[in-house]
């Protein structure tokens, strides 16, 4: 699966950001990189099943559980062609995008972490969200509860201000204020190139079941 050599071609990718070069050395990122990352959802596809058969572990070069290597630099100032990581999501079956709850590891030089939730969801899902924890406050609370014990932290962007008709003083207007339901837990290099990776994201991705059970609730999703 993956290994220091992954990350070598990472480091060299990020000092050699530009199509001629990865083109030149294409084989070196089949080997180091893409051929060890789909093995590796291969092998968590029943580990996947196991937590809910609604999320989906494909391993395919295009259109599967792997992100693609192309970066999207239309609306940003940094125009380099290609991540610098490897990201794989395990999304639920209905969803269509990345923007859909989801499993998740990532894998770079400079941070590797293993995630689940939901980034950066539409407006009508970020409501029906918000809504589902105005209501039903004790489930949510729980899911918390059991991501941090396991140490696992809720990250991603939040408002300012409350949102529009929830009150400021609402006992949960910080969670109602997020707009990303993504719980993070870092992991070490050693960890991701390990005989035991995949036995350790599934263990790990089973602590944070409650969160997506209950973010799939909030969509009227099967989980």
């Amino acid at each position: 699966m993956f290994s220091q050599q992954s990350f070598d071609f990472l480091t060299l990718l990020t000092a050699n950001n530009d199509r001629e070069w990865f083109k030149a050395n294409q084989s070196q990122y089949e080997d180091r990189v893409r051929t060890p990352a789909l093995n590796f959802i291969e092998a968590m596809q029943d580990p996947i099943l196991a937590l809910s058969p609604r999320f989906t572990a494909i391993p395919k070069k295009v259109g599967g559980s792997l992100m693609r290597p192309q970066r999207d630099s239309r609306f940003s100032k940094d125009k380099t062609p290609y991540k610098t990581n490897v990201g794989i999501q395990f999304r639920h079956f209905q969803a269509k995008d990345v923007h859909a709850p989801g499993f998740y590891v990532h894998v770079a030089n400079d941070e590797c972490f293993i995630a689940a939730g939901i980034w950066h969801p539409e407006s009508q899902a970020l409501n029906a969200i918000r809504h589902c924890i105005d209501e039903n406050p004790n489930g949510y609370k729980k899911a918390l509860a059991t991501l941090k014990q396991a140490g696992f932290e809720l990250t991603g962007d939040s408002l300012i201000r409350p949102p529009r008709g929830f009150d400021s003083q609402h006992p949960l207007i910080d969670e109602l204020k997020r707009k990303d339901f993504i719980a993070i837990k870092p992991v070490t290099k050693a960890q991701v190139c390990s005989d035991d990776f995949v036995e350790f994201c599934s263990k790990e991705f089973e602590q944070t079941r409650s969160l997506m059970a209950y973010l799939c609730f909030a969509l009227s999703l099967d989980f």
